[in-house]
């Protein structure tokens, strides 16, 4: 066989194996939350939670998600339960994702206002809120729920959802901000669009929140490219089987410039810039990210010789997803990691731009920066 053959095959073992142990860790760390839920269940009911008195609850609906008519019957008993004020139900529109009803909530005294959907509305709460210090609930209904993974919010359960914005602890977290300045106008994002009082067309840089995780290349085609109805159907699935087609795009030539630092210049498949790492399918891109530590990590992905460079490519995501890394130099599927509070980015062509699995345009030049702990989330106690 020649030496890439050979590459081929040792880079398909080292992914299988990679799998491997990564379903050992997963298996075991199922075992210990299982455990852990037990225990929980056991405490609560030993010693029930005393109810908060007075508090004002907001929801900040999706009505377009299933369910959802279900769900506010149960808001409504759960509150009365918890000798809690009525609440208030505000629903999102087309026109605005929940910015200005997170704004009414707060306007009306709220306490807390939970999040009911994906992560559009989890980013439109979270716009609204940043810097003012009242707490962010969720109740994940979509399909990636990427920051309900990262706080070990429940997923799969409204109710226990619910439970935890109503009952759980505050915690401060990081709000990262993308802001393209070349073009803004080819830009298409509701809730930066309803942040603010200018033009939806205007070529004025503007902000676009995330919390979790923004990219540009590889990432944001698959994001793009996803059929929605398959998504519906098989949930984040969709997205590999929409990465699959863009295994063989071509290389992007980007200028980067960390913080002070010189620019310089990469040959990327995907450029991310995270708050979290956590992904669906238990990946984890970013295994240092920190979510309260005011610093943006910067993963920086390539592949090379086809398809035995995406296998070593997952391979490497798998093993450092458990805690294992891979310093072997020429390595043919990389992911390398830096640092850093600002992040600025040239591409020599527009380029598909997403924001916690939103994708929002295609941009040409964009920065990103970070806010310490400027939104406090309800997380489990």
């Amino acid at each position: 066989m020649s030496w890439v053959e050979w590459v081929s095959v040792v880079a398909a073992v080292l992914a299988v194996l990679a799998l491997a142990l990564a379903g050992v860790v997963f298996a075991q760390q199922r075992r210990q939350r299982a455990d852990a839920d037990v225990a929980r269940a056991e405490a609560e009911e030993q010693a029930p939670v005393a109810p908060r008195e007075g508090r004002l609850v907001a929801f900040v609906a999706n009505p377009s998600k299933p369910d959802v008519p279900e769900l506010r019957a149960a808001v409504y008993k759960a509150a009365s339960e918890r000798y809690l004020p009525e609440p208030l139900w505000l629903e999102t529109t087309v026109e605005d994702p929940g910015v200005g009803q997170t704004r009414t909530a707060l306007e009306g005294g709220a306490d807390v206002v939970i999040a009911v959907g994906g992560d559009g509305t989890v980013r439109a709460v979270a716009e609204a809120l940043a810097g003012t210090g009242v707490p962010m609930g969720l109740m994940p209904l979509g399909t990636g729920n990427l920051l309900a993974r990262n706080l070990d919010i429940p997923l799969n359960d409204p109710i226990a959802a619910m439970a935890v914005a109503l009952d759980g602890q505050d915690k401060p977290i990081d709000v990262g901000w993308l802001r393209v300045t070349k073009w803004e106008s080819q830009m298409d994002d509701d809730i930066a669009e309803a942040a603010d009082d200018m033009p939806a067309d205007t070529d004025q840089p503007r902000d676009h929140v995330f919390l979790v995780i923004a990219g540009l290349g590889f990432d944001a085609q698959m994001v793009a490219d996803t059929d929605e109805d398959l998504k519906a159907k098989v949930g984040w699935m969709a997205y590999f089987v929409s990465g699959a087609r863009h295994l063989n795009g071509r290389r992007l030539r980007l200028r980067l410039k960390l913080d002070d630092e010189p620019t310089s210049t990469i040959r990327v498949r995907s450029l991310l810039i995270g708050n979290c790492g956590k992904l669906p399918g238990g990946i984890t891109l970013l295994p240092d990210a920190v979510i309260d530590d005011g610093e943006l990590d910067v993963a920086m992905i390539d592949t090379r010789g086809g398809i035995a460079g995406w296998a070593q490519l997952f391979g490497e995501v798998v093993l450092q997803g458990v805690g294992v890394r891979n310093d072997l130099p020429a390595k043919i599927g990389r992911i390398d990691h830096v640092r850093a509070k600002k992040v600025r980015l040239g591409a020599g062509g527009p380029e598909a731009v997403q924001v916690d699995g939103d994708v929002v345009g295609r941009a040409t030049e964009i920065e990103a920066r970070v806010d310490r702990q400027a939104l406090v989330v309800r997380v489990p106690a």
